[in-house]
């Protein structure tokens, strides 16, 4: 018995040194350690409008009903009206069979509207001198080259950022998804023959596009990546996006991609295609930031990029047709163009800028009318009906009740102006 005590008491003065040490080491690594941010939050101003209420409910059932009926696992939906978020809303889930559910700040990739950003931040740098829609590109890459010498010499950034390089549609795009850096594609771009002059004809372009990308270097000094953080998405408050592959894998709020197999939703593994080629479409975002950066397009953030610059983005460049059929189903356009970096649709009553993406099982849309001052955003975590007609849906409810909508924001500043109250700044 004494033994087993003797030896009770020789263990204690071991082991009990070591455990009062890695307590007080728990301790202390919990005192120190710093909290996890808070999820960025979001403004949203009630527009206080009966119609544009009834409007936006009769919309929500339309989309929970597309979501349900097509089996798409979720969505994210946002409207800016005048400068105010009106609207924000996560639908499903991130990951089909979950019940993780989508919300405001989960992350999606947003494929080709990344373009949009990337004319954005080229005209606030238009804007500030740094560069010029027609300077030539070879000002910035000397050592840059088309087939044809001639027309080397004659492509401009206006070029590039409407796809009327001359190039064939979607030249080594194919190259792109295989994951070859963007150099070495740039570097290729010397062996293919011209199809036409530059700023004759439109030619979607995912590797010629970024060259925007390369110039900003040259010009700024700093990357792209770099560069977008500083001008847009910092000032912006678009506190969840990026340009790259690791950002979104490490974000544990973010939407899964997926794709159609055998009549079923699965999910898809994320890769890291068109990072190679961030301006075309290699950026990642949550519809918070892009709320945030719609109230930018409807021209309410001109310290950080201006309305005339905005005009310049939103100004037709070339005739193109337009990718998502569904804009004009119902309310018919007369015409469709490429702008820097925008689609535009110019119907008998209207103009409609827009953008659509899709890469690795996401689909991304935005639409924004600057007559009505409204933009809206909706980005997938799958392809089909929700994303391909869930903003045509929405502007086709929105003209249907414009005019009750707009008559009674009048009745409302009528009263205002009659009892002396200041109407509230837009």
């Amino acid at each position: 018995m004494k033994r087993k005590r003797s030896l009770l008491i020789v263990l204690l003065v071991i082991t009990l040194p070591l455990l009062l040490a890695q307590v007080w080491k728990d301790n202390e690594e919990t005192r120190t350690k710093t909290p996890a941010s808070p999820p960025p939050t979001v403004k949203v101003t009630p527009y206080i409008n009966p119609e544009f209420t009834s409007l936006m409910g009769d919309y929500q059932r339309e989309m929970e009903t597309l979501l349900q009926t097509s089996g798409i696992p979720g969505a994210a939906i946002a409207v800016v009206k005048d400068s105010s978020i009106v609207y924000i809303k996560g639908f499903g889930v991130k990951t089909h069979g979950t019940n993780d559910s989508i919300d405001i700040n989960t992350v999606f990739r947003i494929a080709s509207v990344s373009k949009c950003f990337a004319a954005f931040l080229t005209g606030t740098l238009v804007a500030d001198s740094t560069l010029a829609w027609d300077d030539p590109v070879i000002k910035y890459l000397p050592a840059f080259q088309l087939k044809s010498p001639e027309y080397t010499k004659l492509l401009t950034l206006r070029n590039v950022l409407s796809h009327t390089t001359g190039l064939p549609y979607h030249t080594y795009t194919n190259l792109v998804e295989e994951g070859i850096d963007l150099q070495s594609l740039l570097d290729k771009l010397k062996d293919v023959n011209v199809a036409n002059p530059p700023g004759k004809q439109y030619s979607y372009q995912n590797v010629a596009y970024s060259l925007i990308g390369e110039v900003i270097h040259v010009a700024t000094k700093k990357t792209y990546d770099e560069m977008i953080q500083e001008r847009v998405f910092t000032p912006l408050n678009m506190h969840t996006a990026s340009t790259n592959y690791t950002s979104l894998i490490t974000n544990p709020n973010i939407a899964k991609p997926h794709t159609m197999r055998r009549g079923q939703w699965k999910e898809a593994s994320i890769n890291n295609t068109y990072y190679n080629v961030a301006p075309a479409g290699g950026i990642n975002a949550s519809i918070s930031d892009m709320a945030n950066w719609m109230i930018a397009l409807l021209g309410n953030r001109e310290d950080v990029i201006s309305r005339e610059t905005l005009n310049q983005l939103f100004t037709p460049q070339v005739n193109a047709p337009s990718k998502n059929r569904n804009y004009g189903r119902t309310h018919r356009y007369s015409n469709s163009y490429y702008g820097l970096g925008w689609r535009i649709l110019y119907y008998p009553d209207d103009t409609l800028v827009y953008h659509g993406g899709y890469v690795n099982g996401y689909r991304s849309e935005v639409a924004v009318n600057m007559k009505d001052h409204i933009a809206i955003c909706l980005l997938s975590n799958a392809p089909g009906v929700v994303a391909d007609t869930g903003i045509p849906v929405f502007l086709n409810m929105f003209r249907a009740h414009r005019d009750s909508i707009l008559a009674y924001d009048n009745r409302k500043r009528l009263t205002l102006t009659r009892n002396n109250i200041p109407a509230p700044t837009p």
